[in-house]
C-alpha cells in the first residue's frame, strides 16, 4: 500500500481544497501520454476549445443521451480499474497539460498562508485578496506581530475573517518561534501548526517542496466515485483507495488534473458529458447534458472562454488560452464559480 499522501481530515474552517504552480511551484509535464481509447466505444469528444465558448470539441458524441459504451464499474476485475484509472489520468494529461495550483504564491510562506484562506471560500476570492495581505505582512515575522483586527479587514472577504486571523496569526508565530521564520519540509511538523492540517501540509509538501501527495477536495472526491475508482466518501480512505491504483510519482499532477475537470467540465449538479473528452471511459456518462451544443455552454475557465481563478497564472495557463482572473473590486465574467 502506498505511503498516504495527501488530505485527511480538514479542519473545521480552515481548512479547502487546494488546487495550484504559481512561481516556483511543480510544473505540468511536458508532453502528455497518447490518448485513451475505449473498445468497442464510438470515438469519444476530444478536449474542449482552449479559447472562447464557441469553438467546439474537435470531436463530440452524438447528440443523443444513450451511455457509450465502456468497461467500468460493474464487475471491473482490480486489473481493469486500473487501467482505466490510468488512462484517464493519460487522457487528463492531454487535456490541461497545464494543470497547476490554483492558489497564488510566491513561497512556500504565501502557499501556506493561501491555503488555510481558501477555506470554505473560491481560490479566485483568496488571490484577490492575498496581495494586500503579503504587502503588509510578507514575511512570518511580520504577520506573527500583526494586530489581529487589521489582518480581519484584510482577509474580510474570504469569509470566516476571525478564525483564519488566529490561524495565521498563529502558524506566524510558531514559524518564527520553531522554525526559524521557515516553513517546515516536513508533515509531522506542518501539521502542528495552528489550522494546518493533512490537505494544506499536502498542498504545500507537493506544490512547494516537490513531495507528491493526493489533494482530496470535493471535486477530487466528486470525480473518482462517479468514475467508480472508490466508493468511500471519507477523505482518508479516498486517498487510500486512489493512492493504490497510481505511482507515487503521479499523485500531485493527478490531483491538479482532476480538479480541473471537476472545475471545468464535470460540474457538481450538471456535468458537461458532452463535451468531455472521456467520456467513453466515463461510467457516469448521461447523468449531466449529453447535446454538445448545450454541454459547451456549461464549460468553465479557460474551456469555456473565461478568466480562471489566479491573478498570475502560469506562462503555461496563459498559453493555452487561459485569462488571468481581475483584481478584487473589477467586475467578473461569469463561468468562473467553483
Amino acid at each position: 500500500m502506498p505511503t498516504r499522501a495527501a488530505t485527511g481530515s480538514a479542519k473545521a474552517s480552515t481548512e479547502a481544497a487546494a488546487k495550484v504552480p504559481a512561481t516556483g511551484s511543480a510544473k505540468a509535464p511536458a508532453k502528455a501520454p497518447e490518448k485513451a481509447e475505449a473498445k468497442g466505444a464510438s470515438k469519444a469528444p476530444t478536449k474542449a476549445a482552449a479559447k472562447g465558448a464557441s469553438k467546439a470539441p474537435a470531436k463530440a458524441p452524438a447528440k443523443s443521451s444513450a451511455k457509450p459504451p465502456v468497461k467500468a464499474a460493474r464487475g471491473e476485475s482490480r486489473t481493469a480499474l486500473v487501467r482505466r484509472a490510468r488512462r484517464i489520468n493519460r487522457e487528463l494529461a492531454e487535456v490541461y497539460p497545464y494543470a497547476h495550483p490554483e492558489l497564488d504564491f510566491e513561497d512556500s510562506f504565501q502557499l501556506l498562508v493561501a491555503t488555510v484562506l481558501s477555506a470554505q471560500t473560491t481560490d479566485l476570492r483568496v488571490n484577490q485578496t492575498t496581495p494586500a495581505l503579503f504587502a503588509a505582512y510578507p514575511t512570518p515575522e511580520d504577520l506573527a506581530a500583526a494586530d489581529p483586527a487589521r489582518v480581519e479587514e484584510l482577509i474580510r472577504p474570504t469569509g470566516f475573517f476571525r478564525a483564519k486571523t488566529r490561524s495565521i496569526i498563529g502558524l506566524s508565530t510558531a514559524l518564527r518561534d520553531d522554525f526559524g521564520g521557515e516553513v517546515p519540509g516536513e508533515l509531522k511538523d506542518l501539521v502542528k501548526l495552528p489550522g494546518v492540517g493533512r490537505k494544506t501540509a499536502f498542498v504545500v509538501l507537493g506544490n512547494a517542496f516537490g513531495r507528491p501527495g493526493i489533494t482530496v477536495d470535493t471535486h477530487f472526491g466528486r470525480l473518482v466515485r462517479r468514475w467508480k475508482w472508490t466508493a468511500e466518501t471519507d477523505p482518508d480512505k479516498v486517498e487510500t483507495a486512489v493512492g493504490e491504483l497510481f505511482p507515487q510519482s503521479d499523485w500531485t499532477m493527478l490531483s491538479h488534473r482532476v480538479i480541473f475537470h471537476g472545475r471545468r467540465i464535470c460540474h457538481a449538479r450538471k456535468p458537461a458529458c458532452g463535451a468531455c473528452p472521456i467520456a467513453p471511459l466515463c461510467p457516469a456518462y448521461g447523468e449531466g447534458e449529453t447535446d454538445p451544443d448545450k454541454a459547451r455552454k456549461l464549460l468553465k475557465y479557460e474551456k469555456g472562454g473565461y478568466p480562471g481563478q489566479r491573478l498570475n497564472p502560469p506562462k503555461e495557463y496563459l498559453e493555452a488560452g487561459g485569462l488571468p482572473a481581475p483584481p478584487l473590486g473589477a467586475a467578473t465574467a461569469s463561468g468562473t464559480a467553483g
